[in-house]
């Protein structure tokens, strides 16, 4: 029997979230500093690098950050792991934030914002861009997030008979929950791959769509954990490493099956000799590998999986891997096709990503007080689903 999701109560004004919402404050001021003066108010694009640390994190990091809830919905649904359905939800959550948050961070991107809805428009399709196809399944799958949600705040709000019909089509909403990330989570990677010779070779592949997705499922998993071990020890409730142990054997084998790809695909491509003879780009790729095999190390031993801290530390380091390697493809190992041209993001960039985290994070907070998202302490009855 699994505790049904309850909603956790207590006090919404903290020295925590107040702190959370100031940074976000920050982070609407350069916001709106951009759209009232232009990007050279807020950010330092040139014709070069006409995107950084936004589209890179904000939306590339941001939503593998935000593959909680597709791991899940892999492990429960298709794989019948019933035993995780407690995780579902607060994956559910901080997934929606991740992905909802990203998408709007593309607004805060364009150049001609007020263009955004021809995305929508069948006039304006473009069905042979990545860029089209990355921008329409995001949009669907924030949809889908919303819907996949819904049942949480049905039940706050005590409509029980909406949310029996919603769990009549569930089925179809998880399936689709499924598909579109695995679809435009590998399309970050074909977005690259169109680069070419401007990728450095240690980066450029073929197989980039399959690393990002591998890379991006692994992710998944690694936030749960993350998540669910932060908010143990935020809101003081019991630590659920039991349960999340048993995710370790999944994302020992997801990770070597990275490993092995990366490595092997090097090695086919005679490009071994250019780990070591890529200058101060060798230490970049270095530290991805080492931030994909830590986790590894540290969870083959099996008393570290029903650990607590060696899984938070195996997770913190697959999602700081994860996210070098998009950082390292998207901005640092790629070259303008003009030489000449650097970047570095300004600090209201870094300021406006800061911000964008920190109202996640609150968001986060508020509706886990408010809503049934985390699993209940007290009763225990089998959970509603979604």
């Amino acid at each position: 029997m699994n505790h049904a999701p309850q909603p956790l109560g207590g006090k919404l004004i903290t020295p925590v979230t107040v702190t959370l919402a100031v940074l976000a404050g920050i982070s609407l001021y350069y916001i709106g500093q951009r759209f009232l003066y232009g990007f050279n108010a807020a950010a330092a694009f040139n014709d070069g690098y006409t995107w950084g640390i936004w589209i890179a994190y904000d939306v590339v990091i941001g939503t593998a950050f935000g593959c909680g809830g597709y791991a899940m919905a892999l492990l429960v649904y298709v794989f019948n792991k019933g035993e995780y359905h407690p995780l579902v939800r607060p994956a559910l959550l901080a997934s929606l934030f991740g992905y909802c948050l990203g998408g709007a961070s593309v607004i805060i991107d364009l150049g001609r914002y007020w263009n955004m809805w021809h995305l929508m428009w069948p006039g304006y399709a473009q069905p042979n861009s990545v860029m089209f196809e990355v921008g329409l399944c995001v949009t669907a799958y924030c949809m889908v997030l919303i819907i996949e949600f819904s049942p949480a705040v049905l039940e706050r709000l005590g409509w029980g008979g909406l949310r029996r019909r919603l769990e009549k089509i569930m089925i179809v909403v998880i399936a689709l929950g499924i598909l579109l990330p695995t679809m435009h989570q590998s399309s970050l990677g074909t977005l690259m791959v169109i680069f070419g010779h401007q990728v450095h070779p240690l980066w450029q592949t073929t197989l980039l769509p399959l690393l990002f997705l591998v890379s991006a499922v692994t992710m998944g998993f690694c936030i749960v954990i993350f998540e669910a071990s932060l908010a143990s020890a935020g809101f003081r409730r019991p630590g659920e490493a039991p349960l999340l142990g048993k995710m370790a054997g999944v994302i020992i084998v997801l990770l070597l099956t990275y490993l092995a790809l990366r490595l092997g695909d090097l090695a086919l491509a005679g490009k071994l000799e250019l780990i070591r003879a890529s200058g101060w780009l060798s230490y970049f790729f270095a530290a991805e590998i080492v931030l994909f095999a830590v986790p590894v190390l540290l969870l083959l031993p099996a008393r570290n999986r029903t650990r607590p801290q060696p899984l938070f530390l195996a997770a913190v380091c697959m999602l700081l891997g994860g996210a070098l390697y998009r950082i390292d493809t998207f901005l640092v190992a790629y070259f303008p096709a003009t030489p000449g041209f650097r970047y570095f993001p300004s600090a209201p960039e870094i300021l406006v990503t800061v911000g964008i985290i920190a109202f996640e994070v609150l968001a986060y907070i508020v509706l886990a007080r408010l809503l049934p998202v985390l699993p209940g302490l007290g009763t225990t009855r089998p959970a509603p689903a979604g």
